[in-house]
């Protein structure tokens, strides 16, 4: 692997799931590789639910040093103790965010396909921008379909880092790791790897390795 970049994985909760069940699930996944980051991602669940489910999964992966990213709300991440918030273009704003998180926090937002919302969030302070989706997934309807080149782009014209996110799977990541993605936001691709989450993240770390090598 090379010593000037490291693309790391992001993993993306599933839409639903019974949290105190997923425990052991998301400790076995972050114990099996390097992981840098967790977004806890219900959207179909209410400010209750959403808190459990940060009490539940909060601890697992900070006592791991894995960064958790509340998915649309900053006030809720920043009640309930969250690294870090990430928000669409149709949540609330970075200004919004930034707000409600605090200066010390991590506010990512997503910016599609569009290279002019990616440097407009990155002036305002974002700590990540996130393009997508590069593949077809099951997870959401994307709003745009994305190439590897906007992550070439991205990757040489800032320091701000950037994720990669929609169908990403140990088998298709390759091409965006080589082509500039600083993390891999993954949600099937390691909850649904027929070998189970931990299998799934030791073949994401062999494919990277490989890209970058």
């Amino acid at each position: 692997m090379t010593a000037e970049r490291r693309c790391r994985l992001y993993l993306v909760t599933p839409p639903r799931l019974d949290a105190a069940a997923f425990r052991a699930e998301l400790a076995a996944a972050l114990d099996a590789g390097d992981v840098a980051a967790l977004q806890i991602r219900l959207k179909e669940a209410d400010d209750d639910e959403v808190r459990r489910a940060v009490d539940a999964l909060r601890p697992v992966a900070q006592e791991r040093e894995v960064a958790v990213i509340l998915n649309d709300r900053p006030d809720l991440a920043a009640a309930t103790g969250c690294d870090g918030v990430h928000v669409g273009q149709e949540d609330a704003p970075y200004a919004e965010a930034r707000a409600a998180v605090g200066l010390d926090a991590i506010v990512g937002v997503t910016c599609h396909d569009s290279r002019h919302l990616a440097v407009e969030a990155a002036d305002m302070g974002a700590d990540y921008v996130a393009f997508g989706a590069f593949h077809a997934t099951g997870t959401k309807q994307p709003k745009t379909r994305t190439e590897p080149d906007i992550l070439t782009w991205w990757s040489e014209a800032t320091v701000v880092p950037c994720v990669a996110i929609g169908g990403i799977t140990a088998d298709n990541c390759g091409p965006l790791v080589a082509a500039g993605a600083d993390f891999l936001a993954v949600v099937a691709g390691v909850w649904a790897y027929p070998d189970g989450p931990a299998a799934a993240v030791r073949a994401f770390e062999e494919a990277i390795f490989r890209a970058m090598s």
